[in-house]
């Protein structure tokens, strides 16, 4: 029986997913059917409510875990029944009656029936995602929406008129911000795509085959296996889009065989929770972060990626050199050469996996495609390729449905979050304290642009906590962006700032999912694993504020500016290693530490002098441990 509803799901999910490729094919339009953009999101998170009440319970659900590792089919008690009911009744009057929603559009004022409506949709989109995250956002989405309510009877920053019940759901139904707006609109032809597509690489091998490049381009070095997770999970982690499914899925081969080697559990841990999470900053994939980015500050894909390199190779170089400086500091040796793959071999074995990210940059940045429409043609490419891998790894129609099974999972929490923050957005829009926030943030820091930056990308790490990547950056972007923008920060670097900022929550304790994952794999103290993370992953903290004074760090000015505030941040990134490590051509002591940490921030910093000075107080420590190893070299 259990095994019957388990295929019901499969065939469930696997119908969603089909859905909304065609839906992002747009082939509806070549079978002569015209499909509103309401109606087909009011099918999306029908759908994606549909599977979170079956599939997850009320109480119990281990806070932040990925819906994908949930059970099949569960016995679902009779209030999901009527909360799943109640979210289809709210969607399906959107679905099969749009033209008399197109009357409340022209009236601008809901009825009796609409405020039931709207109401009948609102509360099970909030318990979807009180389910699939936790209690954070939902108390944050309410908080907002009282707020907006009872604006007329708060002191100070929060007052104003004040709103009835009626026009926050009139928003929420109707308005362009609201439960079909934007965020849900990404979700629904983006974000699912993308999602898909990473588990379809899992399933043709493609994670197996990264790995293995790794180990033939790094093990034979000191420290390999821990080299080989940082290039393995970055290169997986821009695909797959989840930190925390990442770290399970590289997570059980480079962990073992970095304690292997010497590492702590606590230290091999850390390295792939970061390593893992980082690959969401790294294009060209970036986790459909950088798609969902381009819509929301209406800019280029190719944009995007441009600007984003740089920071991404400045914090994989870091924990690249960390991994380095820690093997030599502990004594640690390369594994043998006869136990690594061979370069040659492993390449011409899986070459074809590069094939459909070569697609992906083919149809965005040459043919210009939208993102979607690219994401499936790039799924076909995986598809198609993966019948040159082994029979095991061939996407038969059984593993097909297995992969649409896991995207669609992942896929339904941040279809729940983002008709959420769409309610969370029409609130904030019709009270305008989402700029009254900003400003109080800005008037807060005084005005200033480097405490503005501290306070901003404080509460984005809270506010990240509990959250998988996609929907993190969505509510971050709401709320926390617009600070910065208001400080003629570039949109872009605003962005970018929020990313990194609660990106770096997934290995931060308290919550620091990442690191549950690779701690529980390691055997190592989670808050141990955490703060190892912290120091490993500390670009993530400093790097923003880096590209925020320098635009050259995202390739954006004159040549002159890029080159040198390039050249001058990849030396510090390894001053900065080696400062946090204790090492560089020798051990360090506290006072060396803290110059060459001290030098490494002042070489990212902007312009020619700070880096002058940062460079020549690193040189005042580094030049005799340099000239000591010499003579040690000499005399052995």
């Amino acid at each position: 029986m259990a095994q019957n509803k388990s295929k019901w799901i499969l065939g469930l999910t696997t119908l969603i997913a089909v859905y909304h490729f065609f839906s992002v094919a747009q082939i509806h339009t070549f079978l002569g059917l015209f499909v509103p953009a309401n109606v087909h999101l009011a099918i999306s998170i029908s759908s994606a409510m549909t599977l979170i009440f079956l599939l997850l319970p009320a109480f119990g659900k281990k806070h932040g875990e990925d819906t994908e590792a949930e059970g099949s089919f569960r016995r679902v008690p009779w209030y999901d029944w009527t909360l799943m009911a109640s979210g289809l009744t709210g969607a399906g009057f959107v679905i099969f009656f749009h033209e008399a929603v197109l009357d409340y559009g022209e009236y601008g004022f809901l009825d009796t029936k609409g405020i039931i409506l709207a109401s009948m949709l609102a509360v099970p989109v909030l318990e979807a995602v009180r389910r699939t995250t936790g209690l954070a956002l939902p108390i944050i989405i309410l908080s907002f929406v009282a707020i907006t309510v009872f604006q007329n009877f708060l002191p100070g920053l929060l007052y104003g008129q004040g709103f009835a019940v009626s026009n926050l759901l009139y928003s929420a139904y109707m308005g362009d911000a609201g439960i079909f707006g934007l965020p849900l609109g990404i979700a629904a032809n983006i974000v699912i795509v993308f999602l898909i597509f990473g588990a379809l690489m899992e399933r043709a091998g493609a994670s197996r085959w990264f790995m293995e490049m790794a180990l033939a381009l790094t093990g034979w070095s000191r420290g390999g296996p821990a080299k080989a997770a940082v290039v393995a999970s970055a290169m997986f982690g821009s695909i797959s889009g989840s930190p925390s499914g990442n770290s399970a899925t590289t997570g059980v081969f480079t962990i073992p065989m970095m304690k292997k080697i010497g590492y702590t559990p606590a230290f091999a841990a850390a390295v792939e929770a970061v390593a893992s999470t980082g690959g969401i900053i790294l294009p060209p994939v970036m986790g459909a972060i950088a798609f969902i980015m381009a819509e929301w500050i209406n800019t280029t894909y190719t944009a995007i990626v441009i600007a984003a390199t740089v920071p991404a190779i400045l914090y994989f170089l870091i924990v690249f050199v960390s991994v380095h400086l820690q093997a030599r500091k502990d004594g640690i040796e390369a594994l043998p050469r006869s136990e690594l793959p061979k370069f040659w071999p492993v390449f011409i074995r899986g070459w074809y996996y590069l094939m459909p990210i070569g697609v992906l940059i083919y149809f965005l940045v040459i043919k210009t495609f939208p993102p979607g429409i690219a994401g499936i043609y790039t799924c076909a490419a995986v598809f198609a390729t993966s019948f040159l891998a082994p029979r095991e790894f061939w996407l038969t129609p059984a593993r097909l449905v297995q992969a649409f099974d896991e995207g669609v999972r992942r896929w339904i929490t941040v279809a729940a979050i983002t008709a959420a923050v769409g309610i969370m957005i029409g609130a904030l829009e019709l009270s305008g304290v989402g700029i009254k926030v900003s400003r109080f943030i800005v008037d807060l820091a005084g005005g200033d642009l480097t405490m503005t930056l501290i306070l901003v990308g404080l509460v984005s790490l809270i506010v990240g906590m509990g959250l998988d990547a996609t929907p993190a950056y969505i509510t971050l972007a709401t709320l926390m962006a617009p600070a910065l923008i208001q400080l003629d920060v570039p949109p872009m670097a605003a962005h970018l700032f929020v990313i990194y900022w609660g990106l770096a929550s997934f290995y931060t304790p308290p919550t620091c999912i990442a690191v549950f994952i690779t701690a529980s794999i390691a055997g190592s103290k989670v808050w141990e694993t955490g703060w190892e993370g912290v120091r490993l992953g500390i670009a993530a903290f400093l790097i923003p504020f880096a590209f925020v004074y320098n635009n050259g760090l995202l390739l954006q000015g004159g040549l002159e500016q890029i080159i040198t505030g390039v050249t001058t941040a990849i030396i510090g990134a390894i001053l900065l290693a080696g400062g946090i490590r204790g090492y560089i051509f020798g051990l360090l002591n506290v006072l060396q530490r803290l110059v060459l940490f001290g030098g490494g921030l002042l070489l990212i910093a902007p312009g020619i002098l700070w880096p002058l000075i940062g460079l020549g107080a690193s040189a005042l420590v580094l030049l005799p441990k340099l000239s000591q190893l010499r003579v040690s070299g000499e005399n052995a």
